[in-house]
């Protein structure tokens, strides 16, 4: 039995050595937590900016106010139809629209990998509870749901690509300054976390750069020209030897001279 059972025991190992996976790509990288938060915080603040958001794609055109804050209502909502009415009103269904308008067939491979279509994305509504908002937001195409104390980056910025259109709750909204603090005050929820603050007070740079005070002390353009000058050969150019040897006319014509 033991002959019979050893050989058997062999084999075993030895395709159990074979099924041993080495790791060859890392699949996570390590991130501080500052940093994340730093990005996240970033985010927030670029989907603030209109200009951002229509750089990203965003049709904002009729949205009467950025950042977009609505009632605590809206979390209550439990049915599609009603999510669908509130984003008609709100001007925001332009922008799902254009999710509908853009699904189109994905290039290579990925099409026999359950990922056929892809599509824009649409904007992303931030709550503070789940009264039912998540069961009627979520079929709608490109609409993400996202709760204010998870927030996830590659919701926000997808693609790192910051200034995607936000929809707020009041709540929410109102939480933001408890959850990452102010200029002032610092973070209640997040540990050791402060609020960065900007380099510049004013960001119009056009505007600072034609104030007096600038003006004054930056010196006045040179308006000197300064010409290149063409260096001759004056091996080829006998006016240029000349000038350089005056001697030389002298010895050209001692050597013609000499031919004759």
């Amino acid at each position: 039995i033991h002959q019979q059972v050893f050989p058997n025991i062999q084999s075993i190992s030895a395709v159990v050595d074979c099924l041993i996976f080495e790791v060859y790509r890392r699949w996570h990288r390590r991130v501080n937590v500052a940093q994340k938060r730093y990005a996240i915080v970033s985010a927030l603040a670029a989907s603030g900016v209109p200009g951002l958001i229509q750089a990203r794609g965003h049709i904002i055109d009729q949205i009467p106010e950025v950042p977009f804050v609505v009632s605590d209502k809206i979390e209550a909502f439990k049915k599609t139809r009603e999510a669908v009415t509130f984003l008609r009103r709100s001007h925001v269904w332009a922008d799902i629209e254009k999710v509908y308008n853009s699904k189109r067939y994905r290039a290579g491979k990925g099409k026999g990998r359950n990922r056929r279509y892809k599509s824009k994305l649409g904007p992303v509504v931030i709550y503070n509870q789940d009264n039912g908002v998540v069961r009627a937001f979520r079929n709608i195409p490109g609409v993400d749901l996202q709760c204010v104390d998870r927030l996830n980056l590659l919701k926000i910025a997808p693609g790192g690509h910051v200034g995607r259109l936000i929809v707020w709750t009041e709540s929410a909204f109102r939480k933001l300054d408890l959850i990452y603090g102010t200029e002032v005050r610092k973070s209640e929820a997040k540990a050791c976390f402060t609020m960065p603050r900007a380099k510049m007070c004013n960001a119009d740079f056009s505007r600072l750069i034609r104030s007096e005070e600038i003006v004054k002390a930056v010196r006045p353009p040179r308006k000197t020209v300064k010409t290149v000058r063409i260096h001759r050969n004056p091996l080829k150019r006998s006016a240029l030897m000349v000038k350089l040897n005056p001697y030389a006319a002298v010895l050209k014509r001692a050597k013609g001279a000499v031919k004759k």
